[in-house]
């Protein structure tokens, strides 16, 4: 998927002579320009209809980390939900899975137009839609949920943090339902990054739940997709929508 947004351009003129007769001339200018943004994708439709509610499927978004940026499918799926469904397991939700580009970050706003892109192509139950994802993409997770809270059923950022939004956090997710998960040894993202958001959603009266893995460094993931238990949980919620 390309999206092109383009740049919007707003001019204010103003002219004035004084008392000497001279001209002014008083220019505003404002501009708001977005680059596009390719994002491929997998996506899977699950041959069960077990999850449907109405003939409309959950639809659970998986955002990888950096090692699996670039434009070879092949890549992502080596972790997480595309390696399940590779593994031939009728996966229970229609899994979108992006690829973000080389030497990029995963871009909220782009994510945004792309996941509004396949719920109109497809039967999804915009009550239950579900984000997760690793390492950069647990960063992802939070960035997107932050900006989009009331898209999303639930959440379950893996061994991720936020930058920017980590105090700020509560006051758009504080009542969304949030699973972290995190490596006690991780030596890539240090456990903090996820603790410290944890900490002011409970300070603010939040209940996420937290799974730290004492032994575990940064791959906090495989066991964490491994789990049904997740997914079990992820599909004890839905939204108002």
């Amino acid at each position: 998927m390309r999206l092109f947004i383009s740049a919007f351009f707003f001019f204010s003129v103003s002219a004035l002579f004084s008392q000497n007769e001279q001209l002014q001339e008083h220019f505003q200018k404002t501009a708001t320009v977005k680059i596009s943004i390719d994002y491929p994708y997998l996506l899977h439709i699950p041959k069960s209809k077990s999850t449907a509610i109405d003939g409309q499927l959950p639809l659970l978004i998986f955002l990888h980390g950096s090692g699996e940026r670039g434009h070879d499918f092949e890549l992502l799926k080596k972790h997480g939900p595309p390696k399940i469904i590779e593994s031939g397991a009728d996966f229970p939700f229609i899994t979108l899975t992006p690829q973000c580009p080389l030497n990029q970050r995963w871009d909220a706003l782009a994510l945004n137009e792309l996941i509004d892109e396949i719920i109109k192509k497809h039967p999804v139950d915009t009550s239950r839609i579900y984000l997760t994802g690793l390492s950069m993409g647990g960063y992802g997770t939070w960035d997107l949920a932050i900006k989009f809270p009331t898209k999303f059923a639930a959440i379950a950022p893996i061994c991720g943090g936020s930058d920017t939004n980590a105090w700020d956090a509560p006051n758009h997710i504080l009542t969304l339902p949030i699973w972290a998960f995190h490596g006690a040894m991780d030596q890539v993202v240090p456990l903090e990054r996820t603790v410290n958001i944890i900490k002011n959603l409970k300070a603010a009266g939040a209940n996420p739940k937290l799974t730290i893995y004492p032994m575990a460094g940064h791959d906090s993931w495989t066991e964490t997709y491994d789990n049904p238990e997740l997914y079990t949980w992820l599909l004890t919620h839905r939204t108002k929508n």
